[in-house]
């Protein structure tokens, strides 16, 4: 597990031995909103010699008010995105040595949301990321989120020319109770109180993501998007595929 909090993780970590006893689970610091953090992460993992059949990029935060990164890119686009996007690419060598050893698939999960229906007008806005005029936090959610079904669908393309046994794929994993919504007051006392009755449980949230990243029915399916545990299609942004490959080159200038 690559976790921000230690001390989280910690509790996680034993939570999951006390259920399964035979669980062998690892928690490494990894902070997805520094950019080296993700490099030091990177290196951890890949020099450990640990086989990678499976990453899901999960991280996320939502609707803050307009701040910068470590790096100086709006919080909620390096996080949610820049960062998942240098940490794919830093894992890949090992993530390819392991399906060609493993004779087994990998897939890379990227969680979206169906927030990426509603980012600003022009879906990624390339000149004014860092622009706090005209900032919405929503639509930055949602800028970032898009950005995720279009990463997968960027590397999957780019996977299959390669010829590696990877798939990548995106999803929606349904509104969840988690603390998602801790920087905006108003929906996260809304959540507390209304959640338990509307919102999916942390296990149902998970569903989609599990299945994705594990039931053989989704074997050889790539550059797709999941709501529901089911196909789905996301707008139509998010299947475009030039702005797929300019968002790639545009993160690829960030995280230089």
């Amino acid at each position: 597990m690559g976790v921000r909090n230690m001390a989280a993780g910690k509790d996680v970590k034993e939570a999951i031995v006390k259920e399964i006893p035979t669980a062998k689970i690892d928690a490494i610091e990894l902070d997805l909103s520094s950019l080296s953090s993700v490099r030091k992460f990177a290196s951890e993992f890949n020099s450990s010699g640990r086989p990678l059949n499976i990453l899901i990029n999960n991280a996320g935060i939502m609707a803050t008010p307009f701040m910068l990164s470590k790096d100086n890119i709006e919080l909620q686009f390096a996080t949610n995105h820049v960062g998942h996007f240098l940490l794919t690419n830093l894992l890949l060598d090992t993530m390819k040595k392991t399906a060609h050893k493993s004779s087994k698939e990998g897939r890379i999960v990227n969680v979206s949301s169906e927030a990426h229906r509603y980012p600003y007008r022009e879906g990624i806005r390339f000149d004014k990321i860092n622009d706090p005029s005209g900032y919405s936090s929503f639509a930055a959610y949602g800028q970032s989120k898009l950005a995720n079904i279009l990463h997968a669908n960027e590397l999957a393309k780019r996977l299959k020319e390669d010829g590696a046994d990877i798939t990548a794929n995106s999803l929606h994993p349904g509104a969840i109770v988690t603390n998602l919504f801790r920087h905006n007051s108003t929906i996260n006392g809304l959540v507390h109180l209304l959640g338990r009755a509307v919102l999916k449980s942390v296990q149902q949230g998970a569903a989609t993501t599990c299945y994705v990243a594990l039931h053989p029915q989704v074997k050889g399916v790539t550059g797709e998007y999941f709501s529901d545990s089911n196909l789905a299609k996301p707008r139509p942004q998010g299947q475009d595929l030039d702005l797929a490959k300019k968002l790639w080159d545009f993160s690829m200038d960030l995280v230089k």
